[in-house]
């Protein structure tokens, strides 16, 4: 008893010498930032989409500056502070580290988009999330390519490497960067163009192994808002014509104007009852998109929710994946086949761990998109190098409950599996923005790896910035 008090006390006085240390530093710090700056020790002024294995930060400073992001890493470096920075804080990795003793950078004061005047380019905030580069194209007059989720920091979904609706028009979006400003691990806050090209290889798949990008510069095209509409929506299906779904996936031609996304969901309360929805998209008509899905449409399914829509309402479907806090610790991996019989396992996965409480809100998903584009590009014109993947599919196991953790980390492993069982790779491949955690370097970044180490070892030898699948 007398130890575990022991224990308990000293536990304590660390707990409050760090807290101390944290909070005698703050007039330093605050002496450095701009006076739109905060400076916060309540993790919830930045919350996290999942907590599974969440970042547990003591300080959090809100910046209202790029210059602000360039003091407060040149402040932690000083002072030897483990620093990690966010934006819509939707990065799902299990690998983060970050402790009571690190400091969050919460970039969402930077949430500008601008327009060059003759709207060929556009500048992004780090702190800008989609819908909101979207909201500011669209209301300009301007097409821009981002990713589908509204509430997911805009470069972050980019850096990785970037699906979008529109990337069979335009590529990913690591092609279509023109410039980044990003704070180095010496504390710099510079320009990085295609001329440093070492740098602007690897920002672009593995930025945050390489700094934190205060805002860039990439394509975007004049269009007329009326002109910037496409044919999307959901159409259901029941469990007994999964095989044919599935099939007809792997059949079909993705065109540069389509893409398709397979969903295993439930109906939502109260009886949040499984079923199979798939999302089609087609940047055109009405007639143009049910001609080019026709195949799909005729396995018959039981509701279609299809419409014609503007940009700033494409993305709407997938709201209610933004909702923040739980647990939801997810797993994924890319594939290039479909097979039938190893969807039917992942349905009777996923409706088992459905009689797990509270786990309705679980989603099993398969994002696919015309590549053609993409893969236009040279294979090595970027550190990401997943251009060959044609499918990327994951499991989302959501449940608020702590004690659930085993059984879905049981889960998602076994559904990851079955996806690499057929997936037509020599290797394992997952792509960095959705991976659990737990993969190599290899995984994740392939053969870019040993060039991406090398440029590590040259950048940020001292390894500041190591929260993300650490070089």
């Amino acid at each position: 008893m007398r130890s575990s008090r022991l224990l308990g006390l000293l536990a304590s006085i660390g707990i409050a010498s760090i807290s101390k240390a944290v909070c005698s530093s703050n007039g330093d710090l605050r002496s450095r930032l701009s006076a739109g700056a905060t400076i916060s020790h309540d993790a919830s002024t930045a919350p996290r989409w999942s907590e599974f294995h969440a970042p547990q930060p003591g300080t959090i400073v809100t910046v209202a500056t790029e210059g602000d992001v360039e003091a407060t890493v040149q402040y932690c470096l000083e002072k030897n502070i483990p620093f990690l920075a966010q934006n819509g804080g939707h990065g799902w990795s299990g690998a983060f580290h970050l402790g009571q003793n690190g400091l969050l950078i919460n970039l969402r004061g930077l949430n500008n988009t601008s327009f060059s005047a003759d709207k060929t380019q556009a500048r992004i905030g780090g702190g800008a999330i989609i819908e909101e580069v979207i909201a500011q194209a669209y209301d300009n007059d301007v097409q821009v390519l981002t990713g589908n989720c509204n509430c997911v920091g805009a470069l972050g979904a980019g850096l990785g490497g970037g699906y979008g609706n529109l990337m069979g028009l335009y590529g990913f979006m690591v092609d279509n960067y023109l410039s980044f400003n990003v704070v180095l691990a010496n504390g710099s806050l510079v320009t990085v163009t295609p001329e440093q090209e070492d740098l602007w290889w690897a920002l672009r798949g593995a930025g945050p192994n390489f700094g934190i990008v205060t805002s860039a510069v990439m394509k975007s095209t004049p269009l007329p808002r009326t002109q910037n509409t496409a044919w999307t929506g959901g159409l259901f299906f029941t469990e007994d014509k999964l095989e044919q779904v599935v099939q007809g996936i792997e059949d079909l031609k993705l065109e540069s104007h389509m893409n398709i996304f397979l969903y295993f969901l439930t109906t939502g309360a109260p009886d949040f009852t499984p079923t199979i929805l798939v999302t089609v998209f087609y940047y055109g008509t009405e007639a143009e998109g049910r001609a080019a899905f026709k195949s799909i449409l005729d396995i018959g399914p039981y509701d279609d929710t299809t419409a014609v829509l503007p940009q700033n309402q494409w993305n709407a479907g997938a709201d209610g994946f933004c909702t923040k806090g739980e647990r939801k610790p997810t797993y994924s991996s890319g594939f290039n086949h479909f097979v039938p019989s190893t969807w039917r396992q992942i349905w009777n996965s996923f409706t088992d761990f459905l009689k797990n409480p509270n786990t309705g809100s679980t989603t099993v998903v398969v994002e696919c998109y015309s590549l053609d584009k993409a893969q236009s590009f040279p294979s090595d014109s970027a550190s990401f190098a997943n251009r060959d993947i044609r499918f990327n599919g994951f499991v989302i196991t959501w449940y608020p409950d702590a004690s659930l953790d085993s059984t879905a980390e049981a889960f998602g492993s076994n559904v990851r599996d079955l996806l690499r069982e057929n997936d037509g790779l020599s290797a394992n491949r997952t792509y960095v923005n959705f991976a659990f955690g737990d993969e190599t370097n290899e995984v994740v970044y392939y053969s870019s790896t040993p060039r991406l180490q090398q440029l590590k070892r040259k950048y940020d030898p001292k390894n500041v910035f190591n929260q993300w699948f650490d070089l």
